[in-house]
């Protein structure tokens, strides 16, 4: 810890003593109750669904019921903290607050963090403090000891142990300022570590900044946070993209940390619970800040939106590439990537980006517009995001201290027994893991500023396929299907082929005797008096009565460096090989087989003929139906898909050749 940051720790009590009558006359809490009537250990409560979860985006919810539900009770600690006597001689009531304040790329974060908790503090002071001690917040940076020295400096940290900076300063906080409680980190791999030294020291938690959904589902009982995570964020996003948009193919693009790693999880899960998995995933480094390479991947997926999982500049980086792009894609995003920063540096490119956010920061009550007045007067600068959390988790820790008294379990006590605030940002709700679960914010940009509404996660209607434990339906519960497969036909949505190169257009004949079949004189004839588009026909044959691993090798041989045009497979085996090729390979495969099942899987490159088809009726198939494609793959598929009628031969989306 540097000397500058010992001298701010120290400027927080000097500050509180001076706060003027404007913030104590706004604060509502009363004078410190100083522990006289503590509050019990939390009493036992049952909240379903975990974190509000509707049953379309829940785990397996299509299929069966879970005999037990982890996370919908409180995690109670019985120890014996609670029986600690207070200290009589203290003169200061410590907090440690732990954020990444300097040498950090995440420093601007941390600074507001602190800020926030700081008002807080100097607020409860100019209030009286703790029966007259005065809170003191005892700084300790965040910082990653692996940085290099030209980086950090020497005032740094060099123990190379695995844990890092982290568990050393969260162990100074507990031992060495002999803190009530910890507040912070932002970063979720600190926050882990302070949660493990916290198990054992039995000293709190607060957060107001890490969204990581798997902190509080360590079943650790001393955390507390009050932003929704990344799982109501990546479920109310996936509700408004497909329920409510009707979106269908969406892209990812997110930081390259745990950040953005553990953020798009979730969305990632709900994504394909509905329906719609993500089309395609593209990181970028923190600190970067050309996206071109991983927008134009992402423009030939032909998603039609994108979620970003970053910070505002980043994201305002990458709308003005996509403008530039031309990429017409709608845009969604995290809660860090909206705010101010954005719109001032995205300008108009940012028009239509919307995203989530913990609370509407347009509201015009008296608490919030009085709170924003006070931070501006005291940092001169608005409060955002980073700021206005901490100041309401400060203030539920303070009170809670107030209320409990200095026993850090009874603190914890008081801390679970909330399950309900109103802070500055607004009313929130926490379920059982002591973690805010209200609903989130939808902020949309239109014409340079940001408006807001409520969003939820839940579906308009609650269509619930989930039977009960019992195994019978509840009454009323709809019996439609909860997904159907291939009844609304089969089609390709994957990156465009290119037309093949020039010289004779190539099919691959695969099956037994092959050689024989290719060299028969019906099929010779039919080659030389077929010009199609312009060029001549050959046929590359593949036995299939061999080695099945050289068969393999030839057939990829035959697609990839051959560039064949098509596949035309002699019996079953022969094509549920070429089947799975053609998937990857993107060619059509025209198949003389009664197996229905080739057709059964929603392949979109099988086309499926009765066996008693002769190989050279096959042929003339493959080659009128390349007269109206051309020598493309794609556009032959989607010619044999069309449902027209090539020779007397027809077939519908899924392959399967058309009845009359």
């Amino acid at each position: 810890m540097s000397k500058a940051w010992l001298m701010v720790a120290a400027c927080v009590l000097v500050a509180g003593t001076t706060a003027g009558l404007a913030g104590q006359e706004a604060a509502k809490s009363s004078t410190c109750e100083c522990g006289a009537h503590p509050p019990g250990p939390p009493k036992d409560r049952v909240v379903t669904p975990y974190a509000g979860e509707p049953s379309d985006l829940s785990p397996y919810s299509k299929f069966a019921a879970p005999y037990d539900l982890n996370y919908i009770h409180p995690n109670i600690y019985t120890g014996a903290g609670r029986d600690i006597p207070e200290p009589k001689d203290l003169t200061e009531v410590r907090i440690g607050f732990f954020g990444p304040i300097e040498h950090s790329p995440e420093q601007v974060f941390g600074l507001r963090m602190l800020h926030g908790a700081q008002l807080a503090v100097e607020e409860a002071n100019a209030r009286g403090g703790y029966g007259g001690k005065p809170f003191k917040l005892m700084l300790h940076n965040d910082y990653d000891n692996w940085q290099a020295k030209a980086v950090y400096g020497d005032d740094r940290a060099t123990d190379p142990t695995i844990w890092g900076s982290a568990s050393n300063e969260v162990v100074k906080m507990v031992y060495d300022d002999q803190d009530w409680a910890m507040f912070g980190s932002i970063s979720s791999e600190s926050t882990h570590i302070a949660l493990r030294v916290a198990l054992k020291a039995e000293i709190p938690i607060v957060n107001s900044a890490s969204t990581d959904p798997t902190i509080p589902e360590t079943y650790v009982p001393w955390y507390f946070t009050d932003v929704q995570d990344d799982r109501v964020q990546g479920l109310t996003l996936a509700r408004h993209i497909y329920s409510e948009l009707g979106l269908k193919r969406v892209a990812l693009l997110r930081v390259n940390s745990r950040y953005g790693r553990f953020g798009v999880l979730k969305f990632r899960d709900a994504s394909r619970r509905l329906g719609h998995p993500v089309v395609i995933e593209q990181k970028f480094l923190p600190g970067d800040t050309d996206f071109t390479r991983a927008l134009k991947i992402i423009q030939s997926s032909r998603a039609d939106a994108i979620v970003l999982w970053a910070d505002e500049i980043p994201a305002a980086n990458i709308l003005k590439q996509m403008k530039a792009l031309g990429m017409k894609q709608r845009v969604f995003g995290s809660y860090r990537t909206l705010g101010p920063e954005l719109l001032s540096e995205a300008g108009d490119a940012a028009e239509g980006f919307e995203a989530v956010f913990p609370y509407d920061p347009t509201r015009s009550d008296p608490k919030w517009l009085d709170f924003h007045s006070r931070y501006e007067a005291r940092f001169h600068e608005k409060p955002e995001q980073f700021s206005s959390l901490a100041y309401d988790a400060m203030n539920a820790l303070l009170g809670s201290i107030c209320k409990a008294g200095l026993n850090r379990a009874r603190i914890h006590d008081a801390l679970a027994d909330i399950e309900e605030y109103d802070g500055v940002t607004g009313h929130m709700i926490f379920d059982p893991n002591q973690k805010n679960v209200a609903p989130l914010y939808l902020g949309t940009v239109h014409d340079g500023t940001i408006s807001y509404r409520v969003a939820t996660m839940a579906p308009a209607a609650r269509p619930t396929p989930l039977a009960r434990m019992d195994g019978m339906r509840s009454p009323g519960q709809s019996n439609a299907p909860y997904a159907r497969v291939g009844e609304d036909g089969v089609t390709y949505s994957g990156p465009h082929r290119p037309d093949l190169p020039e010289g004779p257009i190539k099919v691959v004949l695969f099956g037994p005797h092959a050689d024989a079949v290719a060299q028969s004189a019906v099929m010779q004839a039919q080659l030389r008096g077929a010009i199609g588009p312009g060029r001549q026909w050959t046929l590359l044959p593949v036995a299939s009565d061999q080695n099945w691993g050289a068969a393999s090798t030839q057939l990829v041989h035959a697609l990839v460096d051959e560039h064949a045009l098509a596949i035309l497979a002699l019996d079953r085996d022969a094509a549920h090989l070429a089947e799975q090729l053609a998937l990857k390979a993107f060619v059509p495969v025209v198949a003389l087989s009664e197996d229905r099942m080739l057709t059964s899987t929603n392949v979109p490159w099988i086309f499926r003929l009765s066996s008693s088809t002769t190989p050279l009726a096959a042929m003339q198939l493959i080659q009128s139906a390349t007269k109206q494609s051309g020598a493309n793959p794609e556009k032959l598929r989607d010619v044999l898909a069309s449902g027209q009628s090539i020779d007397g031969v027809a077939f519908l989306s899924t392959g399967e050749p058309k009845v009359e």
